[in-house]
């Protein structure tokens, strides 16, 4: 996880330099980031009956070389469609890997199935923070191209080296909690699709993974239009570019929050965490669009927004597991996880609203909405209906009736 996360993450240090060399508008270089979420979101489905099919190890490693592949193609890619064919490849990659990860983990760990999957998703998370700035000084030193090759090299065989070790629990190897409020059957994937638990975190998983996107992807063009991509911050120890060191930072509180907020959750419910975390995240992203134009304004609050954004990829795939089991569970959490391929369409869409109105504003105003309307979701709508949803799969099954009922005449017999 932790070698796949600059294939998303480090994105946003290329961009400025791909316009520069190629003079292509910023919304049609974005296509390439909305092409990579959408094909690593809605292939994942797919991916899970292949990681139920052929185990962990295999798949991880199919995914590593075709993630090591995406940047070999962007290195030598002259055209906007030689970058969207780099992202689509790797999103089949990085879909592989993630999906595969999180999946292993939701299975080994039922009693605190928020704070390891938050382990694991934290490695994506927080996994690019130790190589931003050698990526950044790479294209400084040496252009994009060679950055994409190195770095693409590098990452692909250290995940293909990692795969090695991978393995599902057998059969039995593992039991059910017993102390949180998890179903205790598991439920196929048309059972799940056809229940309104679903539906629900399939909406909230929309409203709030946006935000977050649009930070991801346009960071560093935020940085660039408020004026503090450049500005020298003073640290004492060290002084650097807002930008870069805003995305170093960025990536800890990144990874930090997904096993942070997943071990609240396992001990005061996934509702209540959600409630405060997509809370925070509204009224970072409120505070960003007011303040960001102060470089360390910029610096503080772009943490906060993403230490509260970083959790869904925790409470979201924990929360499926409690409520459908894991037995189908890369088949389940593979249609939830397409959510965030819808959340990359705003992408490109907040880059028109931007030229449109003149200002960031709009677009951070916008998906804090929809964080805000979230958190109300999680603690009005979603408490109520996970309670009732557990209550009725964990009720036995109505037996058949025997001769005896339908005709007590005959038993007497």
């Amino acid at each position: 996880m932790v070698a796949t996360a600059n294939i998303q993450y480090a994105w946003t240090l290329f961009v400025p330099e791909i316009k520069e060399t190629f003079g292509w508008d910023r919304a049609s270089i974005q296509v390439a980031f909305t092409i990579f979420v959408l094909v690593q979101t809605w292939l994942t489905p797919v991916e899970g009956y292949f990681i139920d099919k052929y185990g962990p190890r295999a798949m991880v490693a199919f995914g590593a070389i075709f993630m090591g592949a995406s940047w070999v193609i962007n290195s030598q890619a002259t055209s906007l469609w030689g970058f969207y064919l780099g992202a689509a490849v790797g999103g089949v990659g990085v879909g592989c890997i993630y999906a595969t990860c999180i999946n292993n983990a939701l299975k080994w760990f039922p009693d605190r199935r928020g704070l390891a999957v938050g382990l694991t998703a934290g490695g994506y998370g927080a996994g690019s923070a130790a190589t931003i700035l050698p990526i950044a000084a790479m294209i400084e030193s040496s252009g994009f191209q060679s950055t994409f090759l190195v770095f693409g090299l590098l990452q692909g065989s250290l995940a293909l080296l990692a795969s090695l070790f991978l393995r599902a629990p057998q059969s039995g190897e593992v039991k059910s909690s017993t102390k949180l409020n998890q179903s205790r059957r598991d439920y196929t994937l048309k059972e799940a699709l056809s229940t309104r638990l679903f539906w629900l975190m399939f909406l909230m998983f929309i409203c709030v993974v946006t935000g977050g996107m649009m930070a991801v992807a346009q960071l560093g063009v935020i940085a660039q239009d408020l004026g503090v991509k450049d500005f020298s911050v003073n640290l004492y120890f060290v002084t650097m570019a807002a930008l870069p060191l805003a995305l170093m930072l960025d990536r800890i509180m990144n990874g930090v929050s997904r096993p942070l907020f997943g071990w609240i959750s396992d001990n005061i419910g996934r509702e209540k965490t959600m409630l405060v975390a997509f809370s925070l995240e509204g009224m970072g992203i409120i505070a960003l669009g007011y303040f960001g134009s102060n470089p360390y304004a910029f610096l503080i609050l772009s943490g906060v927004v993403f230490l509260a954004w970083g959790e869904v990829y925790s409470l979201f795939s924990a929360l499926a597991g409690d409520a459908f089991g894991t037995k189908h569970i890369g088949k389940i959490y593979g249609v939830l996880y397409c959510a965030k391929g819808i959340g990359a369409l705003f992408v490109p869409v907040g880059n028109l609203l931007m030229e449109a109105t003149g200002t960031w504003s709009t677009v951070l105003y916008t998906v804090a909405a929809m964080d805000l309307f979230a958190a109300f979701l999680a603690i009005v709508v979603l408490r109520p209906v996970l309670a009732e949803h557990v209550r009725r799969s964990s009720a036995p099954a109505p037996q058949a009736a025997t001769t005896a009922d339908v005709n007590p005449a005959l038993a007497r017999a």
